[in-house]
């Protein structure tokens, strides 16, 4: 888990940086309709289930730009870790509470989701909000609401200004015009990526739901 020091001097959104971060500290959020239909039908073909899929590719994306795993130092300097992991949710129906897991990221799709699924097969019954333990400092969040298909989504951090990782929320999916559809909900926080950034990610990822064999 490598992590690097950016020199503000050199980086040319330092300027966006300290304004969204001292000036006017703010974020915000992004909530998209994505089509899966060609997706649900390439993982279903492979036996593969769709909330490892969607975890594995978020993961993909964020770690392919640098502006998605940044992160402040102990000393409060701005930098970027070489690689992201994800941390997802599961539901506990007896109790309706969950828990947090995470699974070190693989680029390669089948090892990715095996891994996933040990991950919930030996902690998803624990019901600590921390189930897997030894989470490390470069996970983000995912977490998965499948009671509701929102057309918006917001979540509002009260205490911690400096949390630069971008947060995710799946919410339920169904048909739409002859379309599988899906709401994913995107929390941003705007000193470290502007609306290019995350609508260019967004954009990738509508690309792989819509092409799976890009990764299958």
């Amino acid at each position: 888990m490598g992590f690097h020091l950016i020199d503000l001097a050199g980086w040319e959104r330092a300027e966006h940086f300290r304004h969204y971060r001292a000036a006017v500290p703010c974020g915000y959020s992004v909530t998209v309709s994505l089509t899966i239909t060609r997706l649900l039908s390439g993982i279903r073909e492979g036996g593969y289930r769709l909330y490892p899929t969607l975890i594995y590719l978020l993961a993909r994306l964020v770690n392919a730009h640098r502006e998605f795993r940044l992160a402040l130092s102990e000393e409060g300097e701005v930098g970027y870790f070489d690689e992201m992991v994800p941390s997802y949710t599961v539901f506990h129906p007896d109790s309706e509470t969950f828990s947090n897991l995470w699974t070190p990221y693989s680029a390669d799709f089948s090892a990715f989701c095996r891994a996933v699924q040990a991950d919930m097969d030996q902690y998803g019954r624990d019901k600590a909000f921390f189930a897997k333990p030894g989470g490390p400092k470069n996970q983000f969040p995912i977490s998965c609401a499948p009671w509701t298909a929102f057309t918006g989504f917001h979540i509002h951090l009260f205490s911690d200004a400096d949390y630069l990782f971008p947060m995710f929320t799946i919410g339920r999916y169904g048909e739409e015009n002859g379309e599988i559809r899906l709401p994913l909900a995107m929390q941003i926080h705007h000193a470290a990526a502007d609306g290019f950034h995350t609508g260019r990610l967004l954009e990738e990822l509508q690309e792989l739901c819509s092409h799976p064999k890009l990764f299958l």
